[in-house]
């Protein structure tokens, strides 16, 4: 019976000691170099292939949330004919974002290894907005009728679907061309421990099961502790490389006006609608976030209600201004339950962010305290006196003292005219550790602060009673060794 090696085609080797080189070059370094760049590609072609799939995952949710659009536009198409096109489209947004369940409007993290997977993708609801200013552009451009405006809507958003799913069939493809080619090599990652015990232990019919949060390994004999792999950086809440998001200031002043005043907030707008754009919505959901950092609740909802209003407005094209608050006016609309149910899902976001912020703070404080600079003399029996100088001295050295005496600020000249080093530290614990190591500088520059020995009263209880500290702290500090250098006799 002929044997069939043709299995052995898919072993990848990196390290193939038969290999042939010229003489003029490292048999060693070839092999190395041919090592490293197999398992590059290998690498490259894991990263590539959970790009594809996390791609799949996000153009799967966007196909499903405009088809929604698309056939709630389509179902509304006739009352276009008897209505006002812009009000039908509004309708047919509402319906469509409320047939779908907020608790999925979250995209899924980014795995590691896909390009910017520490950057958080917008919400889908952000990402339709985005289509829909897209849309609306689009059609300006075209110069559209009004009569006509509805139906171009429906197939601008058709002609964005068909892309998606155009898009979406490449990926399976490239997809399925790339695990082909994982599944075709044969490599040491593909080799794991099976059984290592042929014992089976069954579980008694009678014994509830409990949940095992234990991680099961492919490989069982691998020693976590033993990985050279480094843990993965945290990232803070904020980048360092992005560009601070500020609301412009008409925006702020839109924030000031009540969300149960509807009537300022829509002319505000029809005078300042360079506002209703993605940075003035985004800088208004930050101020919000720093408002209730700092326990303004009222004002931060406020934001939040003001900057969801711009983003519905936006979204609805030219005439969405006057739509939405057409809409939201109306007691017992549909799309005035949506719109409010978006503002509070997002506040309580918000609002459940920054209480977590303020429990790692408050733990923080109680694990390691906050940084501050305090004076104390290091030397046992000496003490720091404070000395300003005179006002009216002829002393160049005394007037330049009293020249940075005169700068400080007037809580620090108090407790230093008291004399007292604790009144000092109170001050300085209140101050940054920049500011505070700066101040202390001025002071030793300006004379002010001096170290001498402290004279203790013996004849005091209290005099007795720093001697015997005293006392006691040098028992127990240690006692340097004498060294004793010995010289060899140079005869």
């Amino acid at each position: 019976m002929p044997v069939d090696y043709s299995k052995w085609d898919a072993l990848e080797l990196s390290d193939d000691s038969d290999i042939e080189v010229h003489p003029n070059v490292d048999k060693r370094s070839f092999i190395r170099a041919k090592q490293n760049k197999i398992h590059q590609e290998r690498q490259q072609r894991k990263n590539q292939i959970e790009t594809l799939k996390y791609e799949r995952i996000i153009n799967d949710a966007l196909i499903k949330r405009i088809s929604a659009l698309l056939a709630s536009l389509k179902a509304h198409a006739a009352d276009a004919e008897t209505r006002n096109p812009g009000e039908v489209a509004f309708q047919a947004v509402m319906e469509s974002a409320g047939s779908l369940d907020p608790k999925e409007d979250q995209p899924p993290p980014r795995p590691a290894g896909v390009h910017n997977a520490e950057e958080q993708l917008p919400t889908y609801t952000k990402m339709m907005a985005t289509l829909l200013d897209q849309v609306n552009k689009a059609l300006d451009e075209k110069k559209i009728e009004q009569d006509k405006r509805y139906a171009g809507m429906v197939d601008e958003i058709g002609e964005h679907l068909r892309k998606v799913q155009d898009l979406q069939a490449e990926l399976h493809k490239k997809l399925a061309e790339l695990e082909k080619e994982e599944s075709r090599k044969i490599t040491s990652e593909s080799i794991h421990t099976g059984f290592d015990s042929s014992y089976v232990n069954h579980s008694k019919p009678s014994e509830s099961k409990k949940d095992d949060t234990k991680v099961e390994l492919l490989n069982p004999s691998f020693n976590p502790a033993s990985s050279s792999i480094p843990p993965k950086a945290t990232t803070g809440g904020a980048e360092d490389d992005d560009v601070e998001i500020e609301a412009s200031p008409a925006a702020k002043k839109f924030a000031e006006i009540k969300a149960d005043n509807p009537r300022t907030s829509a002319a505000f707008l029809a005078e300042h609608p360079e506002i209703l754009t993605e940075k003035e919505t985004d800088g208004l959901l930050v101020r919000a976030f720093d408002a209730q950092l700092s326990g303004k609740d009222a004002y931060a909802q406020n934001c939040v209600h003001q900057a969801l209003l711009l983003q519905y407005c936006r979204a609805l094209g030219r005439d969405g201004v006057a739509l939405f608050f057409k809409r939201i006016t109306t007691p017992g609309h549909q799309a005035r339950d949506v719109f409010y149910k978006d503002v509070q899902d997002t506040y309580l976001k918000i609002r459940n962010r920054t209480r977590e912020i303020k429990a790692k703070e408050q733990q923080d404080g109680r694990d390691g305290g906050v940084e501050q600079i305090q004076l104390h003399a290091v030397e046992p029996g000496t003490v720091i006196n404070i000395k300003i100088p005179p006002k009216d001295s002829e002393d160049p050295v005394e007037k330049a003292g009293r020249e940075i005496f005169e700068s400080f600020e007037p809580k620090m000249q108090k407790a230093l005219e008291t004399g007292s080093l604790d009144e000092v530290n109170k001050v300085l614990g209140d101050m940054t550790v920049a500011d505070a190591e700066e101040l202390v500088g001025k002071l030793g520059e300006a004379g002010i602060l001096s170290l001498e020995e402290e004279i203790i009263d013996a004849t005091t209880d209290e005099g007795k009673e720093k001697i015997k500290r005293m006392e006691e702290e040098a028992k127990h500090e240690p006692k340097e060794e004498k060294v004793v250098e010995h010289y060899d006799d140079p005869e």
